[in-house]
């Protein structure tokens, strides 16, 4: 990756709906060698999909609830089975495995509290859970989607 595949990516994580043709000239090519380039950071995974972000509070999910949870389990075949739970609970935006006290920290998105009980009590019929603890966001006080291209490691890629 040189200098120009990084401000492709740059350009696009703030902008997806950007035409070839604009993207080429911010980065000083034309469009073929800007779409070989982008081609290529697809095919090595580095570019994962290109997406609308949509504003969770404008659609009524309001309430981010972050949830901690310990496990009394680590055996391959609950982890399987908690893994399955957890993507088919279209709440769970985010599932991150953890190292320190708690095991796994979620992103829930919900209507309101009587949205989450509902969750929660769905989420704790899971047996193999030591510890469920939430936490309620007051207010988001920043978000991105944006990896931060500039602290990235030099020559990674």
């Amino acid at each position: 990756m040189d200098k120009i595949d990084l401000r492709i990516m740059d350009l696009l994580q703030r902008d997806c709906s950007l035409s070839l043709n604009a993207l080429a000239e911010e980065v000083g090519l034309s469009s073929t060698p800007c779409w070989r380039r982008i081609q290529k950071l697809e095919a090595d995974g580095v570019i994962r999909g290109r997406v609308a972000l949509l504003d969770a509070a404008r659609l009524g999910l309001g309430l981010t609830v972050f949830v901690s949870l310990r496990t009394a389990r680590h055996d391959a075949a609950w982890l399987d089975e908690l893994t399955g739970r957890l993507l088919s609970m279209p709440e769970v935006v985010e599932v991150n495995r953890l190292a320190g006290h708690w095991d796994y920290l979620l992103r829930v998105l919900v209507a309101d509290m009587a949205a989450y009980d509902g969750f929660y009590k769905a989420l704790i019929e899971l047996e193999g859970l030591a510890d469920v603890t939430s936490a309620f966001s007051m207010e988001q006080v920043k978000y991105t989607t944006a990896v931060p291209l500039s602290a990235a490691p030099a020559g990674q890629g």
